[in-house]
């Protein structure tokens, strides 16, 4: 007996405390979405696990177990020699497995052994516990205990079943659910509501099973002292957990909303988490994302996939692609996006950025620049401080003439290189089917999405000025491309900034001219710290009366008898918008916003599955897709946006965008015809005695008045220079013009290559390179395009 003794003293004076296991130190991370339900389980290690400090474990849980598993934890010596002695009796003569184990014991065998049950892990168990009890904290053996259990489901810990089982974090369990997820830790397997590996057909029994060992645990606590007998009559109804559902689910929308997350998390600067430390798991990201409007966004796009794609059937339906995104203006969390039809099929996200080129929706930059910024003086260098401006008004005038032919800012005419034949060329801005306004307001360009106005009118502001408002509203540098006055095609469209980015900049409008870069998480913790908290930092790019007139042109696209975005007037609410369409057909867009909401919705062609050669990845024409003979931003992409928004915005009050101030100068553009003089204005006289007239001298008399002007003159008189309400040059175009494509369009080209994607209007402007002849679909939005030069630029 004293060498058995001796023999075991030695044996525990050698025996340390070895390494955790890997496995017990593996967890997962957890993805919230903005009202704190649990979104998808995914990333770290293998298991479903998420270790919180003994803090978050809540009092019940822990006096549940003890009461259940092991009466006297905080008083023995961690093993109970009894138990272990009946379990080594039982294994050796043969009969079933038997744990005999304190919870010191079981935090032993999870943290640093196996799950083997042999004599030699026993002895180990036994050796190490006792070492453990005297060398460890109870709280910290209790919450290690806790982080490392199995609870079924996959869910490996005390806060994955809390999520499991009641789909909330383990602190805001109360004493009825700590009940019944003691009974998990006997065997989940026999006390899961749902039938474990058995499936529905044992749920009944167990479900039974779990009922009788809940009223046992309740029923321990009273007799073990840690729960009033008062309160334990208060639980007379079983706490039926929510049925079983996957723990990790990537497909649909959740992995480019996890990938969103976790790219925001590692490329943040602010945040001490890398690419390295978010696969070691444990993380609780708290998202943006709203649930119900990313099931609102995938039902609208799924419905006009319905109604309108047959890919079996019709060649033209074959790839293609959406993406959409919906931002909070002046906060910048982005609530819902699309970013394709499944995460784990279709891996790029269509919503961050795909590439597409987005032609006339480009256009609220241009103005913007013109009215804070100003146009250019002539007489000056091109390169002029804010001094030497002019900033202009919406009301500013310029031509709309077919083939205009497009002049530097200082009156020269524009040339560029042909790439065919080396030569300097000058350039003639088509519009759609030549038709052309005359004169007209940049408000009513922006309506009617006419080309050439918005193309003079970016080389007088300068296309480096239109580049820096489109930052400063929250595009990104690295999509726009070059911007200098080589360039007159920037003004068209042929950056490529994504989904996100197009809804985030129009929502700096929506916001009276306070930019809020896009977000993804609120807040994140790893193991009870926190590890990251949003503040939104909105910055004041443009002056509010400049944004809000901004607005009040995009108000006019909805709201105007010929506006290009006229289809969601439909929404019955205010809506500021602009439609979108590339020369080619390439890509077509819709970005509008309310006062709470602004939202891009982009579609495309683009063959990218892993079957297809690299090279053979380009941009295809969407001409005859859905039976169209185009797809404009009016009318697929605007059916997804209206679509969406009805159900986005449904609950939000309806409210009126601000009423915008004058601004700027009433400009007129190069080649518009000057503005005749208005009338000398007739002068009253105050009224005085009447003179005394000399009866001897004949009195004079008035001539006789000129007949009064015809209030309806011949509609075949020409017109008056200057008469903005008449049009000198053809019938009013309801749709985008394009045409031969402009110089310098060629930055943005396919995602593969980079090559040239031609970039055209929609709903009645852009222009660009591309072969086609001009038409005009059901919707009444139209563009065309013509054998362009210049590295494909845009309509």
């Amino acid at each position: 007996m004293g060498m058995l003794v001796g023999l075991v003293g030695l044996a525990y004076a050698m025996v340390d405390i070895p390494d955790p296991n890997r496995a017990a130190e593996s967890q997962k991370n957890v993805y919230y979405w903005d009202d704190g339900t649990e979104m998808v389980v995914a990333g770290g290690g293998d298991y479903n696990r998420q270790i919180i400090p003994f803090t978050e474990i809540p009092t019940d849980m822990v006096d549940s177990v003890v009461a259940a598993e092991n009466a006297t934890f905080w008083e023995d010596p961690g093993v109970d020699l009894k138990g272990i002695a009946r379990a080594v009796v039982n294994m050796a003569q043969g009969g079933d497995t038997q744990s005999g184990s304190t919870i010191t014991q079981q935090y032993v065998k999870n943290m640093y052994l196996d799950q083997s049950q042999t004599l030699s892990r026993k002895f180990k168990e036994l050796l190490i516990s006792v070492k453990v009890s005297s060398d460890v904290p109870k709280e910290e053996i209790m919450a290690g205990y806790l982080n490392t259990a199995y609870f079924g489901r996959g869910a490996y810990g005390i806060q994955a079943a809390a999520r499991a089982y009641y789909d909330k974090d383990a602190k805001d369990l109360n004493a009825n659910e700590c009940a019944y997820l003691t009974t998990l830790l006997k065997g989940a397997d026999l006390y899961d509501t749902s039938g474990g590996l058995g499936g529905a057909e044992r749920a009944p029994a167990n479900i039974e099973r779990a009922t009788n060992q809940w009223v046992t645990v309740l029923d321990r606590r009273v007799a073990v002292g840690n729960m009033d007998k008062s309160e334990r009559d208060e639980y007379t109804e079983f706490p039926m957990p929510q049925e079983l559902k996957p723990a990790t689910n990537l497909a649909g929308q959740i992995g480019y909303l996890k990938e969103l997350a976790d790219n925001y998390l590692i490329n943040n600067d602010d945040i001490d988490v890398d690419a390295d430390k978010l696969a070691m798991g444990g993380y609780s990201i708290h998202t943006t994302f709203n649930q119900e409007m990313v099931r609102q966004m995938e039902e609208a796009v799924q419905q006009v996939i319905d109604d309108n794609l047959d890919p079996e059937n019709r060649e033209e339906d074959e790839h293609v692609q959406f993406g959409g995104a919906a931002v909070v203006p002046g906060d910048g969390a982005v609530v819902a996006i699309y970013g394709g039809h499944n995460a784990v099929e279709h891996y790029l996200n269509n919503a961050n950025n795909a590439g597409a080129q987005v032609g006339s929706t480009f256009k609220p930059f241009v103005l913007a620049a013109a009215m804070r910024d100003g146009v250019r003086d002539p007489q000056k260098p091109a390169d002029q401080p804010d001094k030497d401006r002019t900033p202009i008004s919406p009301e500013s005038v310029y031509s709309s003439e077919n083939n205009l032919l497009i002049r530097n800012y200082d009156g020269e005419i524009w040339y560029g290189e042909d790439p065919e034949t080396g030569e300097d060329k000058e350039w003639h801005q088509p519009n759609f089917e030549a038709g052309e306004e005359g004169d007209i307001t940049i408000r009513r360009a922006m309506e009617i999405s006419s080309n050439s106005p918005f193309v003079q009118l970016g080389m007088d502001v300068g296309p480096a000025k239109v580049k820096e408002a489109a930052m400063d509203a929250g595009l990104l540098e690295s999509t726009l491309g070059p911007a200098d006055d080589s360039v007159p095609s920037f003004a068209l469209g042929v950056s490529t900034p994504g989904p996100i980015r197009m809804a985030t900049a129009y929502a700096t409008f929506a916001a009276s001219g306070e930019q809020a870069d896009p977000y993804f998480v609120t807040h994140a913790e790893r193991e009870g710290v926190s590890v990251y908290e949003h503040e939104t930092k909105p910055e004041r790019h443009f002056e509010a009366n400049i944004a809000d007139n901004v607005t009040d042109v995009l108000v006019n696209v909805v709201t105007g008898e010929q506006g290009s975005g006229r289809k969601v007037q439909a929404l019955g609410r205010p809506v500021a918008a602009k439609t979108g369409t590339t020369d080619g057909n390439n890509s077509a867009w819709f970005v509008g916003y309310t006062k709470q909401l602004s939202t891009a919705i982009g579609m495309w062609r683009f063959p990218d599955s892993e079957d297809i050669d690299p090279a053979d990845r380009k941009f295809l024409s969407m001409r005859g897709t859905a039976g169209m003979e185009k797809i404009t931003g009016g009318s697929l992409p605007a059916d997804i946006w209206l679509g969406f928004m009805k159900e986005a915005t449904k609950n939000d009050p309806v409210e009126d965008f601000p009423k915008p101030g004058k601004v700027g100068e009433e400009y007129r553009g190069i080649g518009t015809e000057p503005e005749l003089p208005d009338p000398p204005p007739v002068e009253e006289t105050e009224e005085q005695d009447e003179p005394e007239v000399d009866e001897s001298e004949e009195p004079e008399t008035d001539p006789e008045p000129d007949p009064p002007a015809d209030p309806d003159p011949d509609p075949t008189d020409s017109c008056q220079p200057g008469d903005q309400n008449c049009a000198s040059g053809g019938s009013s175009q309801g749709g985008d013009s394009g045409g031969n494509g402009l110089p310098g369009g060629g930055n943005a080209g396919n995602i593969e290559g980079g090559s040239g994607t031609d970039s055209g209007a929609d709903a009645g402007a852009d222009a660009g390179a591309d072969a086609g002849s001009g038409e005009t679909d059901s919707s009444g939005d139209s563009d065309s395009g013509a054998s362009g030069w210049w590295s494909g630029g845009t309509g």
